[in-house]
């Protein structure tokens, strides 16, 4: 940092992050990707896919919540992305098997870290949401 507080940059893109690096503008495409995996469902489903495949009934079952309407969107969704392969084996009736491209497991690492990061905070959020509610209320 300088003395104004602003980052000093040698120019190069490790030295920096700069959080409007996007358009914010609903049609950009970055904007559109970080919706797709920062959502809640589709988080839940590639933590559950990581080295593994399963069935759509599978992960309906494992995914506390979630509608199938809601199941078949995201899978489709993210299968359009790249993130998750869908295989149809040919016996009656069918049956479909979801897993991770190898484009989706890059993702696992970063929502790793991201679950880890909550688990090691969340007494901290808690007490926070308590302090909050506390204020709120009175």
């Amino acid at each position: 940092m300088d003395g104004s507080g602003a980052p000093v940059v040698d120019g190069s893109d490790a030295d920096c992050f700069d959080p409007f690096q996007w358009d914010t503008r609903e049609d950009c495409e970055v904007r559109q990707i970080l919706d797709r995996i920062a959502d809640k469902w589709s988080l839940l489903v590639i933590a559950l896919l990581d080295n593994r495949t399963l069935r759509f009934t599978e992960l309906r079952r494992e995914i506390d919540g979630i509608s199938q309407r809601m199941l078949t969107v995201t899978l489709r969704q993210l299968e359009r992305d790249g993130l998750v392969h869908r295989t149809v084996h040919p016996v009656v009736p069918p049956r479909v098997e979801y897993g991770l491209t190898s484009l989706g497991c890059t993702l696992h690492e970063t929502i790793q870290s991201l679950v880890n990061w909550t688990e090691a905070h969340r007494a901290e959020i808690a007490a926070a949401r308590a302090a909050y509610d506390a204020r709120a209320v009175g």
